[in-house]
């Protein structure tokens, strides 16, 4: 579905992500780890349009999207859940959900279905974002990724600045949308949430991939000396 070919992507003079290649199947759960500064962040923000590649191609369904706004790949299909959440804080948690669908493709995805997939949400839908816990937020900003009806779903550090129990909450949710099948790209510093949820693991190191891997045919100590540079790159 996704595809992701050696793909540069600079800030300035710093180039954070160098030769990146990825493929991402139709309904696969891809996490993407590494240590802080790694380029995980900003690959996702490269492939969701929001940072400009600076050499490489991004292609969804065979189509080029490299050169593309970030608003038209919303419309193909690519939805980014960015890192703090970026909710409209005067805005009620159903403003928001329906802000994001104004232009929506069409697809499952409403705030009634929405809501649905996260409970914890109903009896707050009249709250504003800026009244909700971190938890709350980040469900909320899933959500409203989701009523776009995207092809594939970029989450950026899902469980950063959470309390555990927030974070417990957030992944129950999250089960309800791999067990429908959603694609999803999970940028996650919890390396043992990310190898329970993932189908594979791609873990970078100095804006490369180091290792990549299926879930199941790897160590969290393979991926553990690949965060820290202590492995080669490789696969299984």
């Amino acid at each position: 579905m996704l595809q992701v070919s050696h793909v540069d992507a600079k800030h300035g003079l710093l180039q954070a992500v160098r030769g990146v290649s990825l493929v991402v199947r139709e309904g696969e759960v891809v996490a993407l780890v590494g240590a802080n500064g790694a380029g995980k962040s900003t690959l996702l923000r490269t492939i969701a349009g929001a940072h400009p590649a600076a050499a490489g191609t991004i292609t969804l369904n065979g189509k080029d999207i490299t050169g593309l706004a970030a608003h038209r790949r919303v419309a193909l299909g690519v939805a980014l859940v960015p890192e703090g959440r970026k909710l409209f804080p005067d805005l009620t948690v159903e403003e928001n959900l329906l802000v994001a669908g104004r232009r929506a493709r069409k697809g499952p995805w409403s705030v009634k279905t929405v809501l649905d997939a996260f409970p914890m949400l109903e009896p707050l839908r009249h709250k504003r974002a800026a009244n909700l816990s971190g938890g709350q937020q980040q469900a909320t900003s899933i959500g409203r990724a989701l009523m776009t009806n995207p092809q594939v779903l970029l989450l950026d550090e899902v469980s950063l600045g959470l309390a555990p129990v927030a974070v417990d909450s957030v992944y129950e949710c999250l089960a309800v949308l791999i067990d429908g099948g959603t694609t999803i790209v999970l940028v996650e510093q919890d390396l043992g949430r990310a190898m329970s949820v993932a189908d594979r693991v791609v873990c970078m190191l100095e804006g490369r991939v180091a290792l990549e891997a299926a879930a199941g045919m790897v160590t969290r100590d393979q991926v553990t000396g690949a965060y820290f540079g202590l492995a080669r790159k490789g696969s299984a």
